[in-house]
């Protein structure tokens, strides 16, 4: 009985010693994780500071100590400088030009009429005539793209 006593009593003392190790763990973990909780949130307060200060350099000052997206608005005086700022960029046109568009409809018409014409040898009927109806359509697309003035002369 002595001996069953013995371990019995030995086991309680193991399982409370156990028990002991395991919540010192469990609080050296939960402080871990407070503490980098509190990194974290200290690392987003100095970021954004820091974008405030970057912002605050940035911005131009205004007259009267007005914001400056408010500053558009309210003072004409910046007006001019946006409108330089969109005259001096000129709008690029998109899509084809009338040369290329010339090219390539004088090319395909010219192969055409070239194989029909040429039929021993329609290939090269077809090359012939591709070749000089893309240029005669490029020279009537450059003429319409100086009228438009899309092109310089």
């Amino acid at each position: 009985m002595a001996g069953i006593g013995f371990t019995a009593c030995n086991s309680r003392a193991a399982r409370e010693e156990a028990e002991a190790k395991q919540a010192e763990i469990q609080h050296l973990k939960d402080s871990l994780t407070i503490d980098s909780l509190k990194r974290a949130e200290i690392a987003e307060q100095e970021q954004e500071e820091a974008k405030q200060q970057a912002q605050q350099a940035s911005a131009p000052s205004q007259p009267n100590g007005a914001p400056s997206d408010v500053a558009d608005d309210y003072y004409p005086a910046n007006e001019p400088a946006a409108a330089a700022q969109t005259a001096s960029a000129p709008e690029q046109k998109k899509g084809w030009s009338s040369a290329a568009k010339g090219t390539a409809i004088g090319a395909g018409a010219g192969a055409v009429v070239g194989a029909v014409v040429d039929k021993n040898k329609r290939l090269r009927g077809a090359a012939i005539g591709a070749a000089v109806g893309g240029a005669g359509g490029y020279v009537i697309g450059r003429k319409k793209d100086r009228e438009s003035g899309r092109v310089q002369k």
